[in-house]
């Protein structure tokens, strides 16, 4: 679905801060991302609070007006604006939900839980299991995702360290998870996953 006029005047009517323009996009767009807030904490298992909600919606806003519009002006119209945004609202949630990881509070069983699969010996054998996964990807694969889940690097951040475009890091990391998981042995049975 293509850009439709009344969401291409009202980005052009947001970039030139023209009256009310902003709350019209708010207006607009708060359903979609508090759909996305509540659809991506779910499918990650997360309970929120109308609080939690709350501040995850501020963020994607927030997300959106940062430096002067960048998201907004980085939009290129081949989607709808619904479609952006809900990609970018769900990249916001997600980093959110994992740099809080408080949004759901632990029974003690899953305290305890989540303190042995995070202690130190555990997080050493999934680095040792991911380095070995990550020989099996060619040079620039094993590059974009040891950058991504084994350095925290944004997919900007990974687009300039190995000159592909930005757009194209979310397909390298789909592609290269897919292979790992076809090579991957479950290390407690030898078997293939």
């Amino acid at each position: 679905m293509a850009l439709s006029e009344i969401d291409r005047n009202l980005i052009q009517r947001c970039l030139a801060r023209k009256p009310k323009a902003w709350q019209n996009f708010v207006d607009r767009y708060m359903g979609l991302v508090v759909h996305v807030i509540s659809h991506t904490a779910q499918c990650r298992s997360y309970r929120l609070t109308p609080e939690d909600r709350d501040d995850l919606a501020a963020e994607v806003f927030l997300a959106l007006v940062r430096d002067d519009f960048t998201v907004l002006r980085s939009f290129r119209g081949q989607s709808s604006l619904a479609t952006y945004l809900t990609v970018v609202a769900r990249r916001v949630v997600v980093h959110q939900l994992l740099s809080r990881r408080t949004a759901t509070p632990l029974s003690q069983g899953e305290f305890e839980a989540v303190e042995q699969r995070d202690s130190p010996l555990q997080q050493a054998a999934d680095r040792e299991q991911v380095e070995q996964l990550l020989e099996k990807l060619d040079g620039t694969e094993a590059t974009v995702v040891r950058m991504y889940h084994l350095e925290g690097k944004s997919y900007r951040e990974i687009s300039h360290a190995v000159g592909m475009s930005e757009n194209s890091v979310g397909p390298t990391l789909s592609r290269a998870r897919t292979k790992m998981r076809r090579t991957g042995v479950d290390q407690t049975t030898g078997n293939p996953q």
